[in-house]
C-alpha cells in the first residue's frame, strides 16, 4: 500500500494534483474510487470528461460516517485488486472524540491495508480543515504530495506508536448507578440475556440492542477463552449512551493494534474486537492494575 497526504489550497490545485493521477491509474488498469463532497465530485467529473464513466464515487459524509466501518469498507474495496482510493473526510461539525477517531483511522489504515496493492490519496483542503487536523497529515501518511511531486514524510509515525490526546489517561469511573454482573464461560448465555434486558429497560432503540449484545458477548467470550476465564461487566447510561465495560483480570493484550486489523477470512480468531469496533460508536481499552478493561459506547438512539 502507498498512503499519501495531499494538501491543496484551491480547486485548480486539486484538479492539477488529482486528474492526471486518476487517468494514470486508469491506464494501469486500476479500480478508482473517489470519495468527497458532491460539489467536488462534480468538479472532478467534469475535468475527467469521458474518463469519469470508468470510476466509482461515494459521498464523503456517508463513507466517513463511522471510522471503523470506513476501515472495513476500504479493506473490502481494495482486497484482491489494484486500486486507487482518493478520499476527503468531512471534518466540520464533528465532536472532539469523532475527530480523534477519524485521525486514528488515517493512521491504522497503514497497517490494515499494508498487504494490498492500493494507493490511497487523502485530500486536505487547507482553506477549511482545522489546523489541529492538518498537523497529523505528515504523522499519518508516509508520503506527501505537492506541486513539486511526492516526498517522504519525515514526521511519519507507525500506527502502533501513535498516541492521541487522552489515550493514556485512566478511564473515568463507572456511573454511580452502574449494574455489575460477574460471568464465567458457563454463564455467557445468561449474560447476553441480562445485557439485552438492561438495554431494553434503559430505553435503547431496539435496533441497536442486538449490536450491543453481540459486542459484549464477543469480548466476554475472549476473556473466557484467552484471558482469565472469567470477569465482570458494568453497565450504565450517560449523555445519551449506554456504556458497557468488560473487566478481565487476565491482563493486557499482546496485540499492538487490537481490533483494527481485519482478520483473515479463514482465521478462527481475531473477530471479537474487530466486530465490536464495527458495531459500537467507540471502543476503549486500558490495562490498570493487571486488569484489562474494554469499554463499549453505543448511542441509545439510531
Amino acid at each position: 500500500m502507498k498512503h499519501v497526504a495531499v494538501p491543496y489550497d484551491s480547486d485548480e490545485a486539486l484538479l492539477g494534483l488529482i486528474v492526471p493521477r486518476v487517468r494514470s491509474a486508469l491506464d494501469e488498469g486500476r479500480h478508482v474510487l473517489l470519495i468527497t463532497c458532491a460539489t467536488k465530485l462534480a468538479l472532478l467529473s467534469e475535468a475527467l470528461g469521458p474518463d469519469a464513466g470508468h470510476i466509482d464515487s461515494r459521498i464523503s459524509s456517508a463513507w466517513y460516517g463511522h471510522p471503523y466501518r470506513t476501515l472495513a469498507a476500504s479493506h473490502e474495496y481494495t482486497r484482491g485488486r489494484r486500486t486507487l482510493l482518493i478520499g476527503e473526510p468531512p471534518w466540520a461539525g464533528r465532536s472532539e472524540r469523532e475527530v480523534r477517531e477519524l485521525i486514528r483511522y488515517e493512521s491504522v489504515v497503514n497497517a490494515a491495508l499494508s498487504a494490498t496493492a492500493a494507493t490511497m490519496f487523502c485530500l486536505y483542503d487547507v482553506r477549511r480543515v482545522p489546523e489541529s487536523v492538518l498537523e497529523f497529515g505528515p504523522v499519518n501518511h508516509p508520503v506527501l504530495l505537492g506541486v513539486d511531486g511526492e516526498v517522504t514524510s519525515r514526521g511519519f509515525v507507525e500506527p502502533h506508536e501513535l498516541v492521541l490526546n487522552g489515550d493514556r489517561a485512566p478511564l473515568p469511573k463507572p456511573g454511580d448507578d452502574a449494574e455489575t454482573i460477574r460471568f464465567t464461560g458457563r454463564e455467557l448465555k445468561r449474560l447476553r440475556q441480562s445485557v439485552g434486558d438492561y438495554a431494553r429497560a434503559a430505553g435503547m432503540d431496539r435496533n441497536l440492542i442486538t449490536s450491543l449484545v453481540i459486542s459484549v458477548s464477543e469480548i466476554a467470550a475472549n476473556s473466557v477463552e484467552h484471558g482469565a476465564g472469567y470477569g465482570t461487566i458494568a453497565m450504565w447510561v450517560t449523555d445519551g449512551e449506554l456504556i458497557c465495560e468488560i473487566a478481565d483480570p487476565g491482563g493486557a493484550l499482546d496485540d499492538p493494534l487490537p481490533g483494527y486489523i481485519p482478520p483473515e477470512p479463514e482465521s478462527p480468531r481475531g473477530y471479537g474486537l474487530w466486530i465490536s469496533r464495527q458495531l459500537c460508536d467507540l471502543v476503549e481499552l486500558r490495562t490498570e492494575g493487571g486488569v484489562l478493561r474494554v469499554r463499549l459506547h453505543l448511542s441509545m438512539e439510531s
